[in-house]
């Protein structure tokens, strides 16, 4: 009990805006709005368990509040929540044209060629990540026009 105290205390301490953007490594949610600073691996830590503690990651991702963006189209809940707390290491993998992150997104999409879907997001690469702080639901909506 005596941690979870000290963790809401230094969440509230640490936290100066309310409605902050959204940071791309932690995804959206209550932790990306109340702790605006990302400088630091600790500030980050608190920002993840916050999001995923908290449950409100998945519910602002289906229903585009906390700082989440709703997709274009209709997506299966886990591949949304996958993919933003993934958006890095997805980035990566899809570059490469393989890995576990691919082959995780593949499954939740329910794609049946998982080497052809790895390939044609390998080389649509630029099509998907479109900017340096593209949103979960660009990317989701990038990948569902392939």
């Amino acid at each position: 009990m005596k941690k979870l105290i000290v963790s809401l205390a230094a969440v509230a301490a640490l936290s100066s805006v309310a409605f902050a953007g959204v940071n791309n490594q932690t995804g959206c949610g209550l932790g990306s709005m109340i702790i605006k600073d990302d400088s630091s691996a600790i500030l980050l830590a608190l920002q993840a368990t916050t999001n995923g503690t908290s449950g409100n990651q998945t519910f602002g991702i289906t229903s585009g509040t906390s700082g989440c963006t709703k997709t274009k189209i209709v997506m299966n809940e886990r591949a949304q929540e996958f993919v933003a707390s993934n958006m890095d290491q997805l980035a990566k993998e899809i570059a490469q044209g393989q890995g576990e992150s691919v082959d995780t997104l593949a499954e939740l999409l329910a794609v049946e060629d998982k080497e052809a879907f790895a390939s044609a997001l390998q080389t649509n690469y630029k099509n998907i990540y479109t900017s340096k702080n593209v949103q979960m639901a660009d990317v989701l909506d990038n990948i569902a026009t392939l």
